[in-house]
């Protein structure tokens, strides 16, 4: 799955591990999620989304997505 969160990341400022806290994950989850090694349970996606009030389509999109 394809995603922004970096991007996002980036734009406000937020270190992995700022992002990491605000949503009660490790780091490593943060690092993971970017690098497109691990998709997000729905539940941390909608956490994420909630945090950049973003819609959850802005953020993620299916690699198999056209």
């Amino acid at each position: 799955m394809k995603n922004r969160l970096k991007v996002l990341r980036a734009e406000r400022d937020l270190t992995q591990a700022d992002l990491a806290d605000a949503l009660a994950v490790s780091r490593q989850t943060i690092n993971a999620i970017e690098k497109g090694k691990f998709d997000p349970s729905l539940p941390l996606a909608f956490k994420i989304s909630r945090l950049f009030n973003l819609p959850i389509e802005a953020i993620f999109q299916d690699d198999d997505a056209v």
